[in-house]
């Protein structure tokens, strides 16, 4: 499911394998480098800072913003709320800050609440294969018990939005959208559907809680929840009676689960499970860590990486769509694309001086030709620099170095193709 941050700004989890950096990638948190952690230290406070006070700016809890299951305990616990996707949820909680919490799922286990996430179920004789025929991946290539990531597109190929689709078998598909796209693809799946086949809406029948890090699963074992499933694989359990679907899946390139229990329940495994976290030396986590950690993995995000303006082929999540497929929305405009190649792609950008990068961002090249722009951009907790995904004109290279516009003043970076630090959601 990937998230709005505004962050979902997708929330599906788990958008699928990324490629790395070219060359070995050295990971920061096992790596006896003194100087990259001293780096880190001294440009915190200003950097970090700079950081959060920007997305303090840029997001604001409005007054009409739906509520989700936890809400009164995140408000009780002095969580900073903030607007996403028309849902007011926490950016950050108290006692830590985005920092902290990014580094406690890095380095331990955070607790995610991103219940504000859509939960659309397609029922129905020839339910599977109404979702096969309308979104770009494939469901063939899964068995029951399997999760995917795809996409929903117009007919020219942009994309509505991104979400991830839980087979249960040919007569039911459980899917999790977006918050702030989960009414439109369910009613272009609604208008589409045979008679036989309903889409429900159950936005409010069911939370998501994230448990991610390299200790989740003994949060789960303690908690008496299923564990050792395989990547995107899902199972029905229960709960101290209570029913709860445990899915190995994410947005954070961790290694992690998402717990469905039903809205009703959200409270109480949410309390059990922190104390659970707390106890391995983790955190309630906020939508703005997990933006940043999405952003280290160069997950796209609907809003930014992915847009009606933007494809699959040009975000390179080409691999989310079933090209063999005869049929899905936007198939012949990206067939065509695919063909004759796309006019821009996405690439990461690392910063090589000091600045905090951000969306929109003119990027230049050395001649100080206009190239490309930024999608999306932060501070690396991990890394202890600045570093973005930008959209690049096609004769853009890895390894090139470019200049992108920070308030006026040119900021030197390398293109590189995320992740930036590793992928360890299959660890």
């Amino acid at each position: 499911m990937s998230t709005d941050p505004g962050p979902t700004a997708h929330d599906p989890a788990v958008p699928g394998p990324s490629s790395g950096p070219k060359g070995a990638v050295e990971d920061p948190r096992t790596a006896e480098d003194g100087a990259a952690a001293a780096r880190a230290a001294d440009v915190a406070a200003g950097e970090v800072g700079a950081m959060r006070a920007e997305a303090a700016d840029e997001v604001v809890a409005a007054p009409g913003a739906a509520h989700g299951p936890l809400h009164d305990r995140h408000l009780a616990s002095g969580a900073k709320m903030a607007d996403f996707g028309g849902w007011s949820m926490p950016l950050e909680h108290a006692g830590g800050g985005v920092v902290a919490e990014h580094r406690a799922v890095r380095d331990a286990v955070g607790l995610f609440d991103v219940s504000h996430l859509g939960k659309v179920r397609v029922r129905g004789p020839g339910a599977a294969a109404l979702v096969d025929r309308c979104l770009t991946n494939d469901l063939g290539r899964i068995a029951p018990g399997r999760a995917q990531y795809t996409l929903c597109c117009d007919a020219d190929g942009g994309v509505v939005d991104d979400l991830i689709a839980y087979l249960r078998g040919d007569d039911e598909v459980f899917t999790v959208p977006n918050a702030a796209n989960a009414g439109e693809v369910a009613a272009r799946l609604r208008e589409a559907a045979p008679a036989g086949v309903e889409v429900l809406d159950e936005h409010r029948e069911h939370a998501v809680l994230a448990v991610q890090g390299p200790e989740a699963e003994g949060v789960l074992h303690a908690l008496g929840l299923p564990v050792g499933t395989d990547y995107m694989g899902w199972v029905e359990t229960s709960w101290r009676g209570r029913p709860v679907v445990v899915c190995r899946t994410g947005y954070t390139g961790e290694r992690g689960y998402e717990l469905l229990p039903r809205w009703e329940d959200a409270g109480d495994l949410w309390d059990a499970a922190l104390e659970q976290v707390r106890a391995r030396d983790g955190r309630a986590c906020g939508l703005g860590a997990r933006d940043t950690l999405r952003t280290e993995m160069g997950y796209a995000l609907h809003g930014h990486e992915l847009t009606r303006e933007t494809t699959p082929v040009q975000a390179r999540v080409g691999w989310a769509v079933g090209w063999d497929k005869p049929e899905f929305w936007g198939r012949e405009a990206l067939v065509a694309e695919k063909e004759a190649g796309p006019a821009r792609r996405a690439w990461g950008l690392l910063a090589e001086g000091r600045g905090v990068l951000r969306a929109g961002m003119p990027v230049s090249d050395a001649a100080g030709a206009a190239v490309g722009t930024t999608t999306s951009g932060t501070f690396s907790p991990t890394l202890g620099v600045g570093i973005a995904l930008a959209m690049l004109d096609p004769g853009v290279q890895r390894d090139d170095v470019v200049g992108v516009d920070v308030r006026g003043r040119s900021l030197r970076c390398r293109v590189v193709r995320p992740p930036f630090v590793p992928d360890r959601t299959r660890a």
